[in-house]
């Protein structure tokens, strides 16, 4: 089979709205592609034979940072490309790597403590000063995540971290508590282009709205734009859900990028093809049109 009669993998567990959206567009377009459970996926690696697959390129839409890391890596040895590609997706898969990556290029970012056990930074933590917020380093949707008032509660929460089995629940990665309008910044960057932002609007500090935050369309100011291309520049090209964080005074920080963004929320408010748009730029940078 040439290369130009293979599908489009298209890599999923969970089925949620977003991935049923992006296969409809597939189809109204004509892609040949094939859905890939992840979970169900096997590969040899035979000593000295090529690893090849049956498919042209693959769009990743696995809900598993680890199953989406592993499946990245493997394609591209078998000279698949995939969006994102494995790099973007270790780099923004992972808080502090991400926040490294945005320090290195100058972008602000919330003031931190990093301790590589809990108990190091509970010794560190009255220094740094309270409220702050804990955070694991990979996950999604705010979960295990924590607001430290005061250092009983900081001394509670980091116990019970330290219970946690895994090496990377160790890592205690500690946040500056922003005082917020009520609400964040999600916005979406398709190899470097600005698509559209909404706030996701919230009583609770946790503003998710998987957690119930509402969307409203957030504006494109300059500043913000900006602020996004050169965040897109740090981690790399891709599909990018970049979560900024405003504190009261309007000073933006950006918070965490997200390399599988959900965009449900967003689909019902923002004024533009969000959909459509992902569908663009996967086809363009894969080089993948209709076939059948």
């Amino acid at each position: 089979m040439t290369t130009e009669r293979r599908p489009l993998a298209v890599l999923t567990s969970r089925v949620r709205l977003e991935e049923r959206l992006l296969l409809a567009e597939l189809r109204r377009r004509d892609v040949d592609f094939v859905q890939v459970d992840t979970r169900r996926l096997t590969l040899r690696l035979n000593n000295g034979e090529p690893l090849e697959l049956p498919y042209r390129a693959a769009l990743s839409r696995e809900i598993s940072h680890t199953r989406n890391s592993y499946a990245a890596k493997l394609l591209e040895h078998a000279g698949v490309p995939v969006v994102n590609s494995a790099r973007v997706i270790d780099l923004c898969g992972d808080k502090l790597l991400t926040t490294l990556a945005l320090r290195e290029a100058g972008l602000p970012t919330i003031r931190a403590m990093v301790g590589l056990v809990p108990e190091a930074a509970l010794a560190g933590i009255d220094d740094f000063g309270f409220p702050a917020v804990v955070k694991p380093v990979t996950g999604s949707w705010g979960r295990l995540a924590a607001r430290l008032r005061d250092h009983e509660s900081a001394e509670s929460i980091l116990e019970h971290r330290e219970a946690f089995h895994g090496p990377q629940h160790q890592i205690t990665f500690v946040q500056e508590y922003i005082d917020k309008p009520g609400r964040d910044i999600k916005a979406y960057v398709f190899g470097g282009e600005v698509i559209g932002a909404i706030y996701k609007v919230h009583d609770h500090w946790r503003t998710n709205t998987a957690r119930g935050g509402r969307a409203e369309v957030c504006p494109l100011t300059d500043d913000l734009v900006k602020l996004l291309r050169r965040t897109a520049e740090a981690v790399g090209e891709g599909i990018l859900g970049v979560d900024v964080i405003e504190h009261r005074d309007g000073t933006m920080y950006v918070n965490e990028v997200n390399h599988t963004p959900e965009f449900h929320g967003a689909v019902e408010v923002l004024g533009v093809d969000l959909v459509g748009a992902y569908v663009d730029y996967v086809l363009a940078r894969l080089a993948v049109g209709a076939t059948r």
